[in-house]
């Protein structure tokens, strides 16, 4: 479920509203969860996917309502989740549906990663660096494998600070000043935007980051 936490969806042809597919997207995960622990309270589940208290609630209400999911009471005023066999239909129902989105989404997103960093190729930039690291990190990589550019390092905001990606040292925001980068690529589905900002902020040359979604794909999603 790594890939899904980090996607984010983008209308499809036959008109589904991004809300209706938001809505199913998350009640994915919230039946995966429940899935995997019967036990899971809703506070671990808001921290898990990053949502609010009350919307998690609110989702475990429906899901309930819908059939899904039934409950009991263990000690210490806590409760079990159970995913029922209507439940377990529904979950692998919408598994198939996001997966399929998300191969589309990837298909398109490495397409234009390629042509982007193509562009870069043929003028002066020959050093860059990530700005998030999530599974569109990853498709970024495989894109930037097939021109003559470094990855210089990654940049983040959280816990990933330190490690190492393919190679690669991950740096924090503060740390991204000090860099001797051509540009810096927006790589994250989920805070792209924010880190984007929290860089600006930090008094990093808004003109050496580049948006991808100016070149298409991320004005799809939100």
């Amino acid at each position: 479920m790594s890939c899904f936490k980090c996607y984010v969806h983008c209308m499809n042809e036959e008109g589904h509203s991004k809300a209706h597919e938001q809505d199913e997207y998350r009640s994915l995960l919230v039946l995966d969860e429940i899935s995997k622990n019967d036990k899971v309270t809703q506070r671990e589940l808001s921290r898990s996917l990053g949502v609010a208290l009350g919307l998690v609630n609110s989702y475990i209400k429906n899901l309930i309502g819908k059939g899904y999911v039934t409950i009991s009471t263990i000690p210490r005023n806590r409760y079990k989740y159970y995913l029922t066999p209507k439940g377990f239909t529904e979950k692998t129902r919408l598994t198939y549906t996001h997966l399929k989105n998300f191969t589309n989404l990837y298909s398109v997103a490495r397409r234009d990663f390629r042509d982007l960093f193509k562009r870069f190729a043929s003028t002066d930039v020959k050093r860059i660096a990530f700005l998030g690291l999530d599974e569109v990190a990853e498709i970024a990589y495989l894109s930037l494998q097939e021109v003559k550019i470094e990855l210089d390092a990654v940049v983040v905001d959280n816990g990933d600070k330190g490690k190492d990606f393919f190679g690669t040292k991950v740096i924090g925001i503060s740390d991204a000043r000090e860099g001797d980068f051509d540009l810096i690529v927006v790589t994250s589905f989920k805070e792209g935007k924010e880190l984007k900002e929290k860089l600006i902020n930090s008094g990093f040359d808004e003109e050496k980051i580049c948006d991808i979604s100016s070149s298409g794909w991320l004005d799809k999603i939100k």
